[in-house]
């Protein structure tokens, strides 16, 4: 009786799954007047928001024991500077820690609990602020509606209703390794292209709330489209689990054209933009030079003689 009654729960667990979460409204999520409050973020979450803030902490220890943060206090100052001005026109209610990652991968990454990395990569992509705001706001989207953590919960739920409770010691048990056991693979963190589209509708809320002009969003995917026609699976590495880049941009142009109404001005470009990116041109550079590992290290040659290396040398025997 207690296995059947254990499988019955399983079965309802699994069930919750495929039903439909008390999201919100596309209606709901097109006020712009009600932004922080319109329950983005809520549903099934095995995970308290501090206990978000202390996953997102750990996994943030990960990156930086792995990847190169750029410690420079001036662009640092400038991206966090960006990114808190597109949190405080957004949904999220996790502080933001921003970090630049030495990287030339056109990208941006957001963890669980509000921390944030932005690659090197995308800053000297974008032809102006703007631009670099556009994929910031979609991360800090997935930051706002807590992706990591439900998706995480989500995928514990499945594993969770293959198994008897009397196993795992009940939903207290289940839950309780499920919060304490912090050491979440980072595959749990590429999400769906539903949640990716999702993202990308909130973002650009968020980055034309914060003054941007959204069409910039737009340009930015359509320079990537472009570099993928140069240099084929560009797309694919960069943004493997994202919607295909057309339709991105044809979602994007609808909701600008349905849901934004249009401004008498935008923020484009800034002066301190331009000065940053020239800024960490100069670095990189610098990098590159001073890195022994780097593409410009020394290399060892053998001197040549008119034009041509010299013979390698012969043993002879010495005459008697």
């Amino acid at each position: 009786m207690q296995r059947l009654a254990s499988w019955a729960i399983a079965g309802l667990i699994a069930a919750a799954l495929i039903l439909p979460a008390p999201a919100q409204s596309k209606k709901k999520l097109d006020d712009l007047a009600d932004i922080g409050h319109r329950g983005v973020g809520s549903g099934l979450n095995f995970y308290s928001m501090e206990k978000e803030i202390a996953l997102g902490k750990m996994l943030a220890q990960q990156v930086e024991s792995t990847e190169r943060i750029m410690h420079d206090p001036v662009l640092n100052e400038y991206v966090n500077r960006v990114a808190q001005n597109l949190v405080r026109h957004s949904d999220a209610h996790f502080p933001l820690t921003v970090k630049i990652v030495d990287s030339k991968v056109i990208n941006a990454e957001a963890l669980p609990g509000g921390y944030f990395f932005v690659n090197s990569g995308l800053i000297l992509a974008a032809n102006n602020e703007s631009e670099m705001a556009g994929p910031m706001a979609h991360e800090i989207a997935h930051i706002a509606d807590r992706d990591g953590t439900r998706q995480m919960t989500k995928a514990e739920l499945v594993n969770y209703a293959t198994l008897p409770l009397w196993f795992v010691g009940g939903i207290g048990g289940f839950v309780g390794r499920t919060v304490a056991g912090l050491a979440i693979p980072m595959t749990f963190l590429k999400f769906d292209r539903s949640i990716e589209a999702k993202a990308d509708f909130l973002g650009l809320e968020y980055m034309y709330e914060a003054g941007y002009d959204p069409q910039s969003f737009v340009r930015f995917f359509q320079q990537i489209e472009a570099e993928n026609k140069r240099h084929p699976g560009f797309i694919a590495r960069s943004f493997e689990t994202h919607p295909p880049t057309a339709n991105r941009i044809k979602a994007a142009e609808n909701e600008i054209d349905t849901v934004l109404p249009a401004k008498k001005q935008y923020v484009l470009d800034t002066s301190e933009f331009e000065r940053m990116k020239a800024r960490l041109a100069r670095l990189e550079q610098a990098y590159s030079m001073t890195n022994p590992h780097g593409p410009n290290r020394p290399s060892l040659r053998h001197p040549e003689r008119n034009g041509q290396a010299p013979k390698r040398p012969t043993l002879k025997r010495r005459p008697h």
